[in-house]
């Protein structure tokens, strides 16, 4: 049969890091290579008692078709949290979400067209490239430090690109780098948005997880246009394969969300917008955040003492005060797709950076993720890393 696959299938790839996934779901693997919460953390038994309380109190309307928009007790308790960290919105500017991811191809399916350019992070996150490629963007990369995107080539590149249609931006414990944007830096992207009339998709997933260092309000915070569309999602705090997401925005952009997202799935899974608000009902979720950000600490400060002991002396890497990831940037010209295979030959995973980078550019590195393993395999496979850097770096074979 004639392949019958619209044009834009030939945009749309398998994500690199899921086909990395199933590699590493072998039990001898020691995998720092999934953004996977800690499963030790879910709060199984409170999860049970909210399930029984939605499907004792309201059992019937748990099961049916809901609202597009969402499940109203939710919206309201997101808008609280909202307001907790600077950004004041009503229900009327929430729209929950099948996941952040869900939240993302939204924005690609209402915002881009053909060859628009898109202004992001470099390197910056993966399953948002793979959105917003399947609508065939471009995309304009901005180089980053310790703190964030920095501010002069962001100018300079609305300077040339004139028409581009949003900024990308994850400004809390970057992914893949770990990295925070400043409060100035942030202020400062709200005003060249506003010169520049461009919009500002604010990816937060991560926020909530911050364990060191002073708590800064969202860029949107700084908004005084309405031009910064607010994405976060309750996996990294919660409960990931609840896959419930939220999109904060001005209610204009919220209505056209809406109706994006009637095609797409209808509503999101309405037993799972009602566990999430009854348990926020009946629990304090911020105690069980507590815990969260405790345990991650712990294993962050582990994983970073032992690239300190393990590794290379004069490799750089990033140094986190929350989320799940520590970037590690690669000398010039070493391939971090035949490191990551050197590594998996020795049972240890992590994610080679080459697909962070949306033009492929040169620059290297690897992804590590700290919150899925105990101290105990932390420990073990930063040992396995190391030994293969040591050895691939000082034979040059992993030169591209």
């Amino acid at each position: 049969m004639e392949n019958k696959f619209a044009e834009r299938a030939r945009l749309v790839k398998s994500s690199e890091t899921r086909e990395i996934l199933k590699v590493t779901e072998q039990p001898e693997v020691i995998s720092f290579a999934g953004g996977l919460p800690a499963p030790e953390l879910f709060p199984v038994e409170d999860l049970k008692t909210a399930c029984h309380a939605v499907l004792n109190e309201d059992g019937a309307a748990s099961l049916q078709y809901s609202p597009t928009e969402g499940y109203i007790p939710l919206r309201e308790a997101i808008c609280k949290r909202m307001q907790e960290i600077g950004v004041y919105s009503t229900v009327k500017d929430i729209l929950i979400t099948s996941g952040s991811q869900q939240a993302i191809d939204l924005t690609g399916r209402l915002f881009i067209n053909d060859k628009d350019v898109i202004i992001c992070e470099s390197p910056t996150y993966l399953a948002a490239i793979n959105a917003f490629k399947s609508y065939n963007a471009e995309f304009v990369e901005i180089e980053m430090d310790e703190n964030g995107m920095m501010m002069d080539h962001l100018e300079k590149k609305l300077q040339e690109y004139p028409n581009a249609k949003l900024i990308y931006t994850i400004p809390d414990f970057q992914n893949p780098t770990g990295r925070t944007l400043t409060r100035e830096r942030r202020q400062r992207m709200i005003e060249l948005a506003n010169a520049y009339d461009v919009l500002i998709v604010e990816d937060n997933p991560y926020g909530g997880v911050r364990f060191a260092g002073e708590t800064l309000p969202p860029v949107k915070h700084f908004d005084t246009e309405g031009r910064v569309i607010y994405i976060s999602t309750f996996s990294k705090i919660f409960a990931p394969g609840l896959r419930i997401g939220w999109v904060c925005a001005d209610e204009a952009f919220i209505d056209k969300y809406v109706e994006f997202k009637q095609v797409a799935d209808l509503h999101t899974d309405s037993f799972a917008q009602r566990i999430t608000a009854k348990y926020m009902e009946l629990y304090d979720i911020e105690e069980h955040i507590k815990k969260i950000r405790a345990v991650y600490k712990a294993r962050c400060t582990e994983m970073l003492a032992c690239i300190k002991e393990f590794f290379p002396k004069d490799l750089s890497y990033s140094k986190p005060e929350g989320g799940l990831f520590i970037w590690i940037e690669l000398p010039e010209g070493v391939n971090s797709t035949l490191i990551f295979a050197e590594c998996l030959k020795n049972n240890v995973a992590c994610v080679p950076g080459v697909p962070f980078f949306p033009n492929g550019t040169q620059k290297d590195g690897l992804r590590l993720n700290y919150s899925n393993m105990s101290k105990e395999q932390i420990i073990e496979g930063m040992k396995r890393i190391g030994e293969v850097l040591h050895r691939e770096l000082a034979k040059g074979t992993a030169l591209l």
